[in-house]
């Protein structure tokens, strides 16, 4: 009951922080000509949003920060060495997509990092999460929690963190495409594994993590209030590749990482129509779908923005409630 009512408090604090950093934030943001160009093929259904104001990852990103301090500082919280790997990890990808934001906004185009030194940076920061992870002495299973299976799969578990750390940093900046998409989606995905962290008393600093995780999911919530259609701030890659590289980094530590395919489904279909209709591109010189990411194919067939975030965040809660039971109940 307590760790419920600290997850609670949580949530409202991180609410509250984040909501005070928009109203600070995006004034300045506007002020600074902190906009992304929008692509060419965005701009008949788009072009209402030129100007808005990129890097709004920042809204919960900060908050974030400031709690743990305090939260650190008065004794609250413990930042015990499992919760450290997935900061590191969180901040280390905010760090990438800053930068990339930054170029972004310096150069007044869509050139930001290419996309060659944005997958070895990330490649950088998974290597040295294996490191971390294995030098507080976990083993290289793979752990199907419901059936108390263990599979010790060796050295291709380093290759499975980095897969899991990649992809879900990238899918989750693939899927951040529409108002309110990737961060309503990211506000269930986080809810659900914060359920999940509750179950796994055998991690240790596992209340901890789950803080982080309803800290994180409040100041997302506030951000939503922004984000949501029509935005007012887009998150931008500093957001967008934090949230996914820590939605990667807590599936591993809870050692849920093939639960992770079926509570982030949305992120997973939205990368894969992407890979499918490059491949397909590059093959056939033909496109499978009207628009990729899968999002703006509804577009094309005439689908309102806000449906599709409707229909996609349905889907999304669907898998995360079928996640939990199989992951937790069953």
């Amino acid at each position: 009951m307590l760790i419920m009512t600290k997850s609670v408090l949580a949530i409202m604090c991180g609410f509250v922080l984040s909501i005070l950093t928009a109203i600070i934030l995006i004034p300045l943001l506007k002020k600074l000509k902190a906009s992304q160009r929008l692509s060419v093929y965005l701009r008949e259904k788009h072009n209402s949003k030129v100007g808005t104001p990129t890097m709004g990852g920042l809204i919960f990103i900060i908050p974030v920060l400031l709690i743990l301090i305090i939260l650190f500082l008065t004794n609250r919280i413990r930042i015990s060495y499992n919760l450290l790997i997935i900061l590191f990890t969180f901040f280390g990808y905010a760090v990438i997509g800053f930068i990339d934001d930054y170029l972004i906004i310096k150069r007044n185009n869509n050139n930001g990092l290419s996309e060659g030194s944005k997958l070895i940076l990330q490649i950088i920061i998974s290597i040295i999460f294996f490191f971390l992870f294995m030098k507080s002495g976990n083993e290289p299973l793979l752990w199907i929690h419901t059936f108390n299976i263990k599979i010790n799969i060796g050295w291709f578990y380093g290759f499975l963190i980095l897969l899991v750390l990649v992809s879900s940093s990238n899918a989750v900046n693939i899927t951040d495409g529409l108002d309110g998409l990737a961060s309503g989606l990211s506000i269930i995905a986080y809810l659900a594994f914060g359920l999940i962290t509750w179950n796994t008393g055998w991690l240790e600093g596992y209340e901890d993590i789950a803080l982080f995780i309803f800290l994180l999911i409040g100041a997302l919530i506030g951000f939503l209030v922004f984000n949501i259609n029509p935005a007012k701030v887009f998150m931008g890659d500093t957001g967008s590749l934090a949230l996914g590289g820590a939605l990667g980094s807590i599936a591993i530590l809870t050692r849920h990482e093939l639960l992770l395919v079926l509570i982030g489904i949305v992120f997973v279909v939205e990368t894969l129509s992407c890979v499918i209709q490059r491949i397909y591109y590059k093959i056939t010189k033909k496109r499978i779908f009207p628009m990729t990411p899968i999002h703006h194919t509804f577009e094309k067939k005439g689908w309102k923005e806000i449906d599709i975030v409707r229909l996609f965040w349905l889907v999304g809660l669907i898998a995360a409630m079928a996640s939990i039971a199989f992951g937790v109940l069953l």
